[in-house]
């Protein structure tokens, strides 16, 4: 037998979902907004009950393609986000520019599309 016969299922099992098969019962417990400088802005979330670190990017995400539309804004940009699980609240920190227009970069969201799925996903906004 060859050996990538028998390191391909333990490579496909490796790419599987740490919880894959546990329900997902979030618990969102509140977003804090602050305008750093002109159009950067800071958004700290709280969770419970996140799959992992792709749940709470997520919910900041979500703070801030709603925070753009209201302050008119279409767009936003991710400029970083830090997550720590501390006793099983997750937190996370996410820095985003808001703008009127397409943004450079590579990480730039459309807010009414986002916000709509979040929407649609019962993701809390701001």
């Amino acid at each position: 037998m060859r050996m990538s016969a028998i390191l391909m299922p333990l490579a496909v099992a490796a790419c599987a979902p740490e919880n894959a098969s546990a329900p997902f019962t979030p618990e969102y417990r509140g977003i804090q907004t602050d305008l750093l400088d002109g159009d950067l802005v800071n958004f700290r979330v709280a969770m419970t009950g996140a799959r992992d670190t792709g749940d709470v990017a997520r919910y900041a995400e979500c703070a801030a393609a709603k925070y753009a539309l209201i302050r008119g804004y279409g767009f936003a940009r991710h400029v970083r986000t830090n997550i720590a699980d501390e006793g099983g609240i997750w937190r996370g920190d996410a820095v985003y520019t808001i703008s009127p227009a397409l943004p450079r970069g590579l990480k730039t969201i459309d807010a009414e599309v986002v916000a709509a799925d979040c929407a649609e996903n019962g993701i809390p906004m701001v």
